[in-house]
């Protein structure tokens, strides 16, 4: 039998990815392998996809942004984004996609319908841009909040969003939706909530995409105020479903593949 090979190119040789995939080549039968690759020679990486006819790489920090003109094309989307997460090979044609802010946006609309509601986004680093610009088109009323109050701006106008202080956290009870897209939370960097104790309510939605911790003091916070929550592990699950999706043409199963990802993250 011949295996179709994927992977991911990074700095580390350890992928969540990975898991996630292979599971769900197991659970669909299907004659594929996912591997991860550290990765120095960027260009050469690409030059041994297109050569060895490797299906699709996810792209980790810090090879998102530096990948693109590497690429024969890029998705409206990546492009607008300015990063790539995704490398399809099509026939040696290679295609850059960016599934991060898409991740995000099916996160959260398994939770609610997002047309019409006011969303607060914290941050505006790489994630936060994914997010905005995927977010941007559906409808709603989004914010953007970060400390470097220029950095926010210019990715609201690129959005068609507002810009705002990052002091509007302590008014983010006035918002529908309430997103963490900085690096807050995370317990290897600063576990503090960005979001003050009794700024949320019962009602809303919040999401923290930090994934370690699963259960970050912003989500406790939210719980006890009797917000719906919803975890950094859920992007992470779609972002890779949808990545699986562009390798495969196959629905992802999610079920398989959520499995195999809190394993990881408890590991």
């Amino acid at each position: 039998m011949t295996l179709t090979l994927c992977g991911s190119l990074s700095q580390h040789p350890v992928s969540l990815g990975a898991g996630m995939h292979n599971a769900g080549y197991r659970a669909l039968g299907l004659p594929f392998v996912y591997v991860p690759f550290k990765v120095s020679d960027l260009e050469g990486a690409l030059a041994g996809m297109r050569a060895l006819g490797i299906r699709g790489f996810g792209v980790s920090y810090p090879h998102k942004q530096a990948v693109m003109p590497l690429l024969d094309s890029l998705d409206p989307l990546a492009a607008r984004i300015g990063a790539v997460n995704t490398v399809v090979n099509d026939d040696g044609r290679l295609v850059g996609h960016n599934t991060d802010g898409r991740g995000a946006l099916r996160a959260l609309e398994e939770t609610l319908e997002l047309a019409g509601k006011r969303v607060l986004l914290l941050g505006a680093g790489g994630a936060a841009r994914a997010i905005a610009h995927t977010l941007a088109g559906r409808g709603v009323r989004l914010s953007v909040a970060n400390r470097d109050r220029a950095k926010g701006d210019r990715l609201a106008s690129e959005c068609g969003a507002i810009g705002v202080d990052f002091e509007e956290v302590s008014r983010a009870c006035d918002y529908d939706v309430v997103v963490n897209a900085t690096t807050l939370g995370m317990g290897d960097v600063d576990p503090s909530s960005p979001v003050p104790a009794g700024a949320l309510r019962r009602g809303q939605v919040v999401m923290d995409i930090v994934y370690k911790p699963l259960e970050t003091r912003l989500l406790q916070e939210a719980r006890r105020a009797g917000a719906r929550v919803i975890h950094g592990g859920r992007m992470l699950l779609h972002q890779a479903a949808l990545q699986f999706e562009l390798y495969t043409g196959q629905t992802a199963p999610l079920e398989a593949m959520d499995e195999a990802l809190r394993l990881q993250i408890k590991g």
